[in-house]
């Protein structure tokens, strides 16, 4: 049977969700195919973009909703310059009795520089039906087709990699911030399609009061000889002069990842000025070499434990929640976003020097009991040496996939770093 075609009988999507999902479509109008997408073109399509996934999580209690204008800020041409109109489209599944049982986003970002013209999809989430999933993939693809596209990777974000990218496949506890959630069943409704491991993403954990290896302690020693180092926390008085090293940074570490990343000044200013109010100085370190920056670590807060109880709402209301949150029931949790040395002071001690001077700092003078490293993708063999080196555990894993349009071409995966 065609992917797109009516679902068995033994197949959910058949029976369609509990009634207190309602659907937008009038009870009057037929509908002929058993499925149908219908795009999202108004503020209450985009309320039910965003209010679906509770319905599938409506179970998990570990299910936190993401910020409505976290997900809104991505489909904003004035909030995400990789935004488009006509290269960006968002779709609720619906079936034949007028009930949402999916949504998905399909887009194309002309920063994405990939072997061949890449489209992605992403903010997919669906019942358990390979009929309904194998429907909405089928419709993004035509639509990037149509649109000279000849793969596409989900489930990922419209923008950079740090948010709402890859696929749980492992470790299905409470997640991040920024970080996409969902049902195990998810990976086979992707690899049944045909979808394939671009690459993996693994975040470690480790107690902060745990003791480094040895070696680090010596090579911080040794490296901190040298008077033209420096390591210093982020100050939020001077942010625009760390946003601008931070740019600098960014840009010279992640060049060697390929795949057209670059991030200007504006955008890291906008960065930090949006986690400001978040941000612990004492968690965000710097490394500086004759007063150039050449390494940063950054840090927050488990901002979840703070979001979860406002369900995905920060207006007055929220943002007290927020503060009462933040005063009562601190975060003993610290997250790892990003960690980058530029290439030139790469394998010369200066991720120990950074680490230890931070974790001294960390240790001695904030509350956090544990840590937890957004994500390393398995392509950074250099990034996950130090995760292991450092004594930390593997405890969750992503998978970033890939469909090639032309099923004869050969699939590669994602090229290792060697830099």
């Amino acid at each position: 049977m065609n992917k797109s075609s009516a679902s068995t009988k033994s197949d959910p999507v058949k029976r369609g969700p509990e009634r207190s999902f309602i659907s937008s479509i009038s009870r009057s109008k037929k509908i002929i195919l058993p499925l149908r997408m219908k795009e999202v073109l108004t503020r209450k399509d985009a309320r039910l973009f965003r209010e679906f996934p509770k319905y599938i999580h409506r179970q998990n209690p570990d299910y936190i909703k993401p910020l409505d204008r976290d997900i809104e800020a991505i489909f904003n041409e004035k909030k995400n310059r990789c935004f488009k109109q006509d290269q960006c489209s968002r779709w609720l599944l619906y079936n034949r009795h007028g009930f949402i049982i999916g949504r998905i986003a399909v887009f194309i970002n002309a920063d994405y520089a990939q072997e061949q013209p890449t489209g992605g999809v992403g903010f997919f989430d669906c019942i358990d039906s390979t009929s309904a999933a194998h429907f909405m993939f089928d419709h993004c693809r035509d639509w990037l087709l149509e649109r000279g596209i000849k793969a596409m990777d989900g489930p990922i974000n419209l923008g950079e990699r740090l948010n709402w990218w890859g696929l749980v496949v492992e470790g299905f506890h409470a997640p991040l911030y920024g970080m996409n959630y969902n049902p195990p069943y998810y990976q086979h409704l992707f690899e049944s399609y045909g979808f394939q491991v671009y690459f993996y993403q693994h975040c470690y954990s480790i107690p902060l009061n745990t003791r480094l290896p040895e070696k680090f302690y010596r090579i911080k020693d040794i490296v901190s000889k040298d008077s033209r180092l420096k390591a210093i926390p982020f100050s939020k008085k001077h942010s625009a002069q760390f946003a601008r090293d931070f740019t600098s940074i960014y840009n010279r570490s992640w060049e060697c990842h390929g795949e057209g990343k670059k991030l200007n000044d504006g955008e890291a200013f906008k960065l930090f000025e949006r986690m400001k109010t978040v941000i612990d100085e004492r968690a965000i370190w710097f490394v500086y070499h004759s007063n150039e920056p050449v390494a940063c670590w950054l840090n927050l807060p488990d901002l979840n434990n703070y979001f979860r109880s406002v369900n995905g709402k920060l207006g007055p209301l929220g943002i007290l929640k927020l503060l009462i949150s933040k005063l009562f029931h601190p975060s003993r949790k610290l997250v790892g976003l990003l960690f980058g040395v530029i290439p030139e002071f790469q394998n010369k001690g200066i991720d120990a020097f950074m680490i230890v001077s931070a974790l001294e700092e960390i240790n001695s003078n904030t509350g956090y009991n544990d840590y937890e490293m957004q994500w390393i993708g398995d392509f950074n063999p250099r990034m996950i040496n130090t995760a292991q080196n450092m004594g930390a555990a593997c405890t969750r894993k992503l998978a970033t996939y890939r469909y090639l349009f032309n099923r004869q071409q050969s699939f590669t995966k994602h090229p290792v770093i060697t830099v």
